[in-house]
């Protein structure tokens, strides 16, 4: 494919579509360890076939996607060159049969800097953790875990989200739905693996929160489009239901569903004393699955007594005011949450981390919008990408890159009009079609945002024969939604990952 050693200038006039390319920077480094491995920063031209009165009508690129690939030298062979486009060609070697993982974030409206920098890549943000937060400018630091070691690594930004864009003339809300972004990533995929002659090569998809439900859809896509079958998903902070999360007026289920991570994150902040974390949990799982589930069904048919003693129970499993929990009927939200646990200390705690904490803006106001997680880290990851793309990957551009941005909303769920955003039929699917699909799944106790207990809901409620379950994996973390954000927890998370892309 066409390349520019130059990224194009964004203040200059738009390139002409017939000459939109690759604008790959390729470097070569070497890890801590000894491995040598080629990084290929840049912007993936996507093209459509076009057709005119029933005539084929050529390719018109409609997006340029900003991808960061990394792939290792095998020392059994020749180094494979990388060339203009930093493409690998030729006969399979023992290198092109290196695994390959590709991985993203959710949002919608997230760049893969979490995974990217925080969990997978050679070099990781040093932002400290909870408590300990490394103050600005903050920097960058070699991650001696990094997957590279064992995998080749893809990171993929969807349209709108790091340096990802459409061309000119395309209206980017084309690709801010579930089905077009499905589609779109499954290209990227696709097209890096036939250009990089890696179709022979073991390939996991890692996804992060709604990256976790772009997976799955994404692995059916590119299963029943193109006959690649992967082998492996991991899903990290997964929602594959999102009728499990969504708190709304007669569905109750997402009001049990969060109980335990209300009584996880009680517990981190000193309210359940010396008690073990793993106890709290567990009963705040046995009630939300029996008394609390039959208590929220039950709604106004329940007595008196009833009524006082679900109270009571929930009082002492979350800590929060009694008071509270019969204003809200036993319903509550965790934007209430947040802005309830630490009134007493003026205090809101994070819902993608619910270990951090900040003062609230106003002690008065029953619901907290804001998260001090996401603020605490925001700062680190945006530096730390902004350097490095730059600075060690060689690629130039004046765009920003958007980390975490609202550019992709509305975002469209026609295809699931009138049911459940729901991918687990597909899944079921991939996994009786696939007899070697593995499924890696992790879990933080303090995430508000995807909980433990509603991702463990799902698959009980899958239809999969035992054979199927037994090629699941379970990691529970004391950490929050981006679980690697602890330092012990990402050791603990990259052994994990070794083991789930080296196993055959």
């Amino acid at each position: 494919m066409p390349h520019d050693d130059q990224p194009r200038d964004p203040g200059t006039q738009p390139a002409p579509l017939e000459e939109v390319t690759d604008d790959f920077a390729v470097r070569r480094h070497t890890l801590p360890s000894g491995l040598g491995y080629t990084t290929t920063a840049g912007r993936m031209v996507l093209r459509s076939e076009e057709t005119k009165d029933g005539k084929a009508d050529g390719f018109r690129p409609k997006a340029e996607i900003f991808l960061v690939a990394y792939t290792a030298e095998d020392e059994d062979s020749t180094p494979a060159a990388a060339d203009a486009a930093g493409t690998t060609r030729g006969a399979a070697t023992p290198a092109n049969r290196r695994p390959v993982v590709f991985a993203f974030n959710g949002g919608p409206g997230s760049s893969s800097v979490w995974l990217h920098m925080g969990l997978l890549g050679p070099r990781m943000v040093d932002s400290g953790d909870a408590g300990t937060l490394t103050p600005p400018p903050f920097g960058l630091t070699d991650n001696p875990g990094t997957l590279l070691q064992h995998a080749d690594l893809v990171m993929i930004d969807p349209v709108n989200t790091g340096f990802s864009r459409v061309v000119d003339g395309t209206e980017s809300g084309e690709f801010h739905g579930f089905e077009a972004d499905r589609d779109l990533v499954a290209e990227v995929i696709r097209l890096w693996t036939t250009r990089n002659n890696r179709w022979l090569s073991p390939k996991y998809l890692v996804g992060e929160s709604y990256g976790t439900l772009r997976a799955v859809a994404v692995a059916g896509r590119l299963f029943d489009a193109y006959g690649m079958a992967v082998n492996g998903l991991g899903l990290i902070s997964t929602v594959l239901n999102m009728a499990t999360l969504n708190f709304a007026p007669g569905r109750d289920t997402p009001y049990a569903l969060h109980l335990p991570t209300y009584a996880a994150i009680a517990h981190f902040h000193g309210r359940h004393g010396d008690r073990e974390l793993a106890d709290v949990v567990r009963e705040a799982e046995e009630y939300a699955e029996r008394e609390f589930g039959y208590a929220l069904t039950r709604g106004a048919r329940l007595s008196a007594d009833e009524y006082d003693a679900a109270v009571g129970r929930l009082a002492e499993i979350t800590t929060l005011d009694p008071g509270f929990i019969r204003r809200t009927n036993l319903r509550w939200d965790y934007a209430q949450f947040s802005a309830e646990l630490l009134r007493n200390e003026n205090l809101v705690v994070g819902r993608v981390d619910g270990r951090f904490t900040a003062p609230a803006a106003h002690q008065q106001d029953s619901i907290n919008w804001d998260d001090p997680s996401l603020a605490a880290i925001n700062g680190p990851y945006s530096a730390a990408v902004n350097h490095y793309v730059r600075a060690e990957l060689g690629y130039e551009n004046d765009l920003p890159y958007e980390i975490l941005t609202g550019r992709v909303q509305p975002w469209s769920y026609k295809t699931f009009e009138g049911v459940p955003v729901d991918v687990t039929d597909t899944l079921e699917r991939l996994l009786a079609r696939n007899p070697f699909l593995r499924v890696h799944v992790d879990y933080g106790y303090y995430d508000g945002a995807t909980p433990h207990f509603a991702a463990e809901y799902v698959w009980a409620h899958m239809r999969l024969e035992d054979a199927a379950r037994a090629r699941f994996s379970h990691h529970y973390y004391e950490a929050g939604h981006m679980m690697y954000v602890n330092p012990g927890c990402r050791v603990e998370q990259l052994a994990a990952l070794r083991e789930f892309v080296s196993a055959r």
